[in-house]
Order: C-alpha cells, then structure tokens, then sequence
C-alpha cells in the first residue's frame, strides 16, 4: 500500500484530497491513509471516527493522518483515538513542506496536532492539478471560506473567512485541466457566490466563468457547485441565459421554505426570493434543472413551517434534493435553540426526501424520449448536461460524449441502449 485518501463530504473536499495525495506521494510516503473529514454534521463526524476504527483494524501496519473539517474545528476528538498518527488543520494540509516534512514521522507527541488557526488564513493558493484519478469530470477551487454566520453552521470555523483565487490563476488551471483532455469541469469553493470581494477590482462569480469561457474556447462543458441565489449576479444570469457551454444544472442553498425558519437560521433570503430567482431562471434556460439543499426538523420548526419546504419542492421544481436531518453542532447558536424531538425529525427527513423522490421520477419520466449529451463516466454510467445519471446497457467509453436517446428509467437513473 502507499498513499489512500478517504474523503467525506463535499466536491472541494474531493479535489483538495487529490492535491493532497499528490503532495504525499511526492513526499515518498507509504504505508499512509489520510481520512479528510467532513464537519457540516454531527453524523458526518461520527462516521469518520468510525471509519478510522475500520481502517485500523484492516490495515494495522497504516499511519493514519486525519484533517479536514472535522480535524479543524475538533481536532482533541481524534486526538483521543489511539489509531490516529497525526491531525492536520484544513490550512497546513495543503501545504506540500507539511507532507515532504513527515518524510521520516519523526512525530513526538506534542507534534500530533498541526491545527493553526484558519481564521487567520489571509489567501487562497491554486493548486495546480492535471485532473482527479478515477473522475471524467474535473474539479477547480475558485474560493475557500465563508463570510456569512448561518446559525446552524460550524464550516466557517473549519474554514475561515472568505477568500478567492484570482481569476488568472482559475483560467490557466482550466486550460491546463482542458489541454490534459478534460471535457468537463466544475468550479467548487464553500460559498463561490461569494467570489472575488478580496480581490482587485471585486469581480463577481459571473465574471469569472465568463472569463473562463472566453478565455479557454476549447472547454467543451463547465459546471457551478452549491451557489446562494440571493448572490447571484447580473453577468452569471446573462450567462446562463446566453452560453450553452455553461451546463443547466444549478444546486441552490436553500436550507427551508419557511420565512420565520430561514431568519432564525440567519440566511439572507425569504421564501419568495428562492421562488423568484427560480422562476427567472426558468425563463431565461427553460431546461435548467434545480437542485438543493434543505434540513428537515430545525429548532422550533413546526408542522406548519415543515410544510412550506415541502411545498418549495414543487414551487421551485427542485428535482434533485440533499436532505439533511437537523443534528445540533456544539458552538453554533442552533444548538441552543429549542430542538425538535429527534424521532419527529427524522420522520420529516423521511418526507422530504419521499418529497423529493416523487419530484425525481417526474424528471426522469419526462426526460424518456429526448436526446440528450452525456459524458460517460466509469461503470456504464454517464451524466446529461442537467447532470441527471444514465446507465447504458451496452459498453460504453469513459470520457466520451455521447449523443444519446433516453429509453427509459429506473425510478434513479435514465436507461439507454
């Protein structure tokens, strides 16, 4: 064995985990598996302390490195776990002199927990990649950080405040990324609406994949991560209106549909706003397909309000959810707010996502018949432009774009032949 990653959580975690690989391999390590963990749950914390127990005992001669967001914002937890070699802070992990500094695992004791504080952290590097192994689709980080304070929220605490790379740095690792034969590529950062207000000038996300579109003509498809539609700016909806190299799909951070459980959360929409950027999206890309995130069971959530984000699901045609059953994380201000029982959150999580598979099979059956390009990923599986999966019955090439007629489905997936 030499260098595993096992990565929880979101698309940045995914490429920040291959640049990490990369830096240790070219440290020569081996006999090394780094778990790079995910914070925005109580469970996704669990889960990781549950994986490294598994790794322990599978691969007993392995030194066990954990970072992430998890390792940031509570890094005494992991080290508690005697399996654990060492923790790194989301900062230090980054770094290639902290992977080419662990060469000989000189590691005292007092050394275990390379944290520092990431509020403190001024600049985003680009770190430059060639693709991600065992992906068709490519990875780049715009921004890191988050500004903003949502009540229920620890990432800022793992990830500090915000801060973006300049749009030259994006363009010339989109060319690279193309140049190394990448049809597709997605920009990821923790709240990439946010993009650009540390740099010169403050140029917005629209900005930015408008320079990337122009700037590296040979991009064939070109995708955006989580956005926040109240942050959404006049140049990204004349793009998504105007470029078909931008791809239909958007992913909204949404969280409820209630207005009172939205203020408590302190997010920076109503329910009307998600509603009317929606609808104006649909005018202007009427293929656009929605995606979002919603929790189920905030504090002081009641049937009446849990019903509103039920109804967001039709109101702003949301076709591929993200449920989340609320959990309290120790430090934010949800955690202190009456909660919900917990068999009564779980039960509207249930819903919700009954909610949102009734949603995806009215896509899915809509979609039989139409033509469609899809990328083809591993395993006979391939994505549309509004990134809904497609399974082939016949072998298929990885990373070839397919122009293909939708059969059928399968309640989760598109069939073609």
């Amino acid at each position: 064995m030499a260098v595993e990653v096992v990565t929880f959580g979101c698309r940045l975690n995914i490429y920040e985990s291959e640049t990490m690989q990369r830096h240790a391999e070219g440290a020569g390590l081996g006999e090394v598996v780094i778990v790079n963990t995910c914070a925005v749950t109580g469970e996704a914390t669990r889960q990781a302390r549950q994986t490294i127990r598994r790794i322990a005992r599978e691969k007993p001669g392995a030194r066990i490195i954990v970072t992430g967001c998890a390792a940031q914002v509570e890094p005494e937890t992991f080290a508690a776990m005697p399996e654990v070699s060492q923790i790194l802070g989301n900062h230090e992990k980054m770094k290639a002199e902290t992977w080419a500094g662990m060469r000989d695992f000189g590691i005292g004791a007092s050394e275990r927990i390379l944290v520092n504080d990431i509020m403190a952290v001024r600049e985003t590097a680009m770190h430059l990649i060639d693709g991600l192994r065992g992906h068709t689709r490519a990875f780049v980080q715009v921004q890191n950080g988050c500004d903003h304070r949502c009540t229920f929220c620890i990432i800022p605490y793992g990830r500090g405040n915000s801060r973006s790379v300049p749009m030259g740095a994006v363009v010339d690792q989109v060319r690279t990324l193309v140049e190394h034969g990448s049809r597709e590529v997605v920009l990821t950062g923790v709240d990439i609406t946010s993009y650009g207000r540390d740099l010169p000038g403050e140029p917005k996300l629209g900005t930015l994949v408008k320079g990337i579109l122009r700037h590296v003509p040979e991009l064939e498809r070109l995708r955006i991560s989580s956005i926040d539609s109240v942050e959404a700016d006049d140049d990204l909806l004349d793009v998504i209106a105007n470029e078909h190299r931008l791809m239909p799909h958007l992913h909204l951070s949404l969280q409820a549909g209630d207005d009172m459980i939205l203020k408590r959360m302190k997010r920076r929409h109503l329910r009307e706003d998600a509603i009317a950027f929606c609808e104006q999206v649909k005018r202007l890309r009427p293929n656009m397909i929605f995606g979002a995130d919603i929790i189920a069971g905030f504090p002081t959530e009641t049937e009446e309000m849990f019903a509103r984000s039920l109804d967001i699901v039709e109101e702003c045609e949301l076709t591929h959810l993200h449920v989340f059953p609320f959990s309290p994380r120790p430090g934010t201000p949800a955690a202190k707010m009456p909660q919900v029982a917990r068999d009564i959150v779980k039960d509207r999580a249930r819903r919700l996502r009954e909610k949102g598979q009734t949603a995806l099979l009215k896509h899915l059956t809509a979609e039989v018949g139409t033509r469609r390009n899809v990328l083809i990923e591993l395993n006979q599986l391939g994505r549309t432009e509004g990134f809904t999966p497609v399974r082939f019955t016949r072998p298929v090439t990885r990373g070839e774009i397919m122009s293909v007629t939708i059969d059928g489905h399968d309640g989760n997936e598109l069939l073609a032949a």
